[in-house]
């Protein structure tokens, strides 16, 4: 044989090489074909090539085996079990940039569906070499690592202090610094990813200078990265009162608030969020939001988007309303009542249901006022009904009876107590009456109306147990009257007057 022939066979057999790792990471996007390619021991056939000689076909199979990994948890089991991420991370060092992206798309598709794989990874000592790639010259290789790093770092506390320990925070703020937006946008994401197991990983994303650089970008119009941005301020803040206030001393209020209007619904989600985790510490948190507008700001929010991105909002309402009175009046003059009702009345998931219905409760226990601000929009017959019905989820179910319970106990506006006495379960009429009991001993009108209306009719037919609180309350209420009045109203009296007809003797001239 020639030397040309045996040139042309070694061209034929990178050729086939070539042809086959580019129809297999063809084939490998569509989902229907990834049963077929798994049966036929693609994952086999790709490992050697990984250490081929011709650098695009190490390339575009490691493009091949993530676009497969990222698929399923089997696929990325296999692997691992195939022994491929040795080779990848060995690889990964020494290769170009190209390679360098395809290993660490790998690597992230393996990590991102289970913390066993993400730790697959880390045993296998990936994690010093995907920080290498973070001080790499082109921006799509710290892109790649840092995304790899993220998957890794989400999901639990010990992985993600293995990527801190690996010193991958530092550069992970250095790449948010960089010029290009999608590294830009990755790098927060690891952040948040990172900061959101525990107050001593927050700790470090802090301490690595994070919190200033994130700040800053809040206005970007990128709307991709400003969602990672508040992600990342939010699970900073969230773990304790001071991280919260390091956030908020980066100067976020009144910026972040235009981030409430913004056009994309997960912007607005996490702009919320981010208001909520601050202002869920303390009052004096809470005050401050309220002095820059934010819980106006957050009302017009809610009642401009739907379902779960309203939730962060409603919840940073109930919130603020908890700490004090001052803050609850602030939700009440905010008209912020008004819209919690309306998310209790039009939303069909249970869970945000019950977030309104939480919220409501935390700004009507306060005081009469705070009540009465409730129970005027007509909240509780729907709190009632809620709570009352068998389709309503066992939290939607507790969180409406106790917000019920929260705005009974201070409500003196007996309008919105009345037709309590006729629908309510006995453990709720038992705060109804005590209501009436407090109330009616010291306002005449309201007597008289108590009367007139069938209230106190409707209380003589209430069957309570002698010396028990409810029955209490009745005699309270009872003692308010005349005792010609309630015997009155009381079931069988006009059987009893029937029987003194009967029983009457007319006088007869």
């Amino acid at each position: 044989m020639s030397q040309r022939q045996v040139l042309q066979v070694f061209e034929q057999y990178q050729k086939a090489r070539t042809q086959f790792v580019q129809m297999v990471a063809e084939l490998a996007t569509r989902p229907q074909n990834i049963e077929t390619l798994q049966n036929a021991g693609v994952m086999s056939l790709l490992r050697p090539l990984l250490l081929d000689v011709v650098p695009t076909i190490q390339q575009t199979a490691a493009l091949a085996l993530g676009r497969l990994a990222n698929y399923n948890d089997d696929l990325a089991e296999a692997v691992v079990k195939g022994d491929i991420l040795p080779q990848l991370v060995y690889s990964l060092a020494e290769q170009n940039r190209f390679y360098k992206k395809a290993a660490a798309f790998v690597l992230r598709a393996v990590g991102k569906h289970s913390p066993q794989l993400a730790q697959a990874i880390v045993d296998c000592g990936a994690l010093d070499t995907l920080v290498i790639c973070l001080e790499d010259f082109d921006p799509g290789v710290k892109e790649a690592a840092a995304w790899a790093l993220g998957y890794i770092a989400r999901h639990n506390a010990e992985l993600s202090q293995a990527v801190v320990d690996a010193g991958a925070v530092p550069l992970l703020v250095l790449c948010i610094q960089e010029p290009e937006i999608a590294l830009k946008r990755i790098a927060a994401s690891a952040l948040s990813d990172i900061s959101k197991h525990s107050p001593e990983l927050a700790q470090t994303v802090v301490d690595a200078g994070a919190i200033a650089h994130l700040a800053q970008m809040i206005l970007n119009p990128d709307a991709k990265l400003k969602r990672q941005v508040l992600s990342a301020l939010s699970q900073v803040a969230k773990h304790s009162v001071d991280l919260a206030e390091m956030v908020v001393e980066a100067e976020i209020f009144p910026v972040v608030l235009t981030c409430l209007k913004d056009k994309d619904e997960y912007v607005k989600k996490n702009a919320s969020t981010l208001i909520r985790e601050i202002a869920k510490h303390t009052p004096e948190l809470s005050q401050l939001i309220v002095n820059a507008g934010g819980v106006a700001a957050v009302i017009d929010c809610i009642g401009s988007c739907r379902g779960n991105i309203r939730l962060p909002g409603i919840m940073m309402l109930g919130y603020v309303a908890a700490h004090s009175e001052n803050l609850a009046m602030a939700v009440i003059i905010s008209k912020g009542v008004p819209q919690l009702s309306v998310c209790l009345s039009e939303e069909p998931e249970d869970h945000i249901k019950a977030a309104a219905a939480w919220a409501l409760g935390q700004i009507g226990r306060h005081t009469p006022e705070h009540a009465r601000a409730v129970a005027v929009t007509n909240t509780l017959p729907v709190l009632l009904s809620l709570y009352m019905s068998t389709e309503s989820s066992e939290d939607l179910q507790v969180k409406s009876k106790k917000a019920i319970k929260n705005i009974l106990q201070k409500c003196t506006y007996l309008p919105a107590l009345e037709p309590f006495l006729y629908d309510a379960p006995p453990n709720i009429l038992k705060h109804v009456v005590g209501q009436f009991s407090k109330v009616l001993p010291h306002d005449s009108k309201a007597r008289r109306l108590f009367v007139t209306s069938g209230g106190l009719k409707k209380v003589q037919e209430i069957k309570a147990e002698p010396g028990s609180l409810l029955q209490e309350y009745i005699n309270s209420i009872n003692n308010c009257y005349p005792e010609e009045i309630v015997r009155y109203y009381s079931p069988g009296y006009s059987d009893t007057l029937l029987q003194r007809v009967d029983s009457y003797q007319p006088l007869i001239n």
